[in-house]
């Protein structure tokens, strides 16, 4: 064999050798996750999260017999919200939620719900499950964040709980106070709906809903006056 082949020969293997491991490194690479679709965020195609409120009852209600005691006759609730971006600037969404409603009554003579009975404390509290489908309209330059928003929505429950609690002093056996408390209220409705807004910025929003629904049914005490139908407060996600 000519020296020249020979050269040729052992110039080949040695390119080759080095060219093998080249290539196996080549193979174990992983892609940049930047050019990956990534579909799930807070301003991506699907984002899910928890929240909590309180939106305290707003107004007064239809008549005399019913008044109520500012801020602690209000709304409690925790949900999970799903949220489906359609463009840009439009999402829509279904919140669930639990909500427990409490009319703390105002203890005077002129009383009728739920009876002229006097107590030291007294209120009608509804245990709810709602459902809201919303509509999302965002606003202002943001990125992969919740940004700023006006969400306008419907909503639906079922009161799985109504009660009447009273507390008054304590009786003749020394107790240090007296409570009591009646289920299954035939006099309140347990299918409650109405409207809603909120105005929000990122984890936090001013919400207000309206009630539609009556709050009493057919078998209540005609003397019976409506509720306040308005509940504004506060809302926090928690993402």
């Amino acid at each position: 064999m000519s020296l020249l082949r020979k050269l040729t020969f052992t110039l080949a293997g040695c390119l080759g050798a080095l060219s093998a491991p080249a290539q196996r490194v080549l193979l174990r690479a992983e892609p940049a996750t930047d050019s990956m679709d990534v579909r799930y965020g807070p301003n991506r195609a699907f984002f899910q999260h928890v929240f909590l409120g309180y939106t305290p009852v707003v107004g007064r209600p239809a008549g005399p017999g019913a008044d109520l005691r500012p801020f602690s006759s209000a709304e409690l609730f925790l949900g999970v919200r799903y949220k489906f971006k359609l463009s840009t600037s439009t999402a829509a969404g279904v919140d669930v939620r639990y909500a427990r409603l409490v009319y703390a009554l105002e203890q005077n003579a002129r009383k009728v719900v739920p009876s002229a009975q006097q107590h030291q404390q007294e209120s009608l509290v509804l245990s709810q499950l709602q459902l809201a489908p919303y509509w999302r309209f965002s606003y202002g330059r943001r990125g992969n964040v919740i940004g700023r928003y006006v969400d306008v929505s419907g909503w639906g429950g079922w009161a799985m709980a109504v009660t009447h609690r009273t507390e008054d002093a304590p009786g003749p056996t020394g107790g240090k106070r007296l409570t009591s408390t009646e289920h299954g209220l035939r006099y309140l409705r347990r299918w409650p709906y109405g409207v809603g807004a909120r105005l929000g910025a990122g984890r936090y929003a001013l919400v207000g809903r309206y009630r539609l629904s009556r709050t009493f049914t057919a078998a209540a005490n005609p003397a019976y006056v409506e509720l306040p139908r308005w509940l504004v407060g506060l809302e926090l996600g928690i993402f």
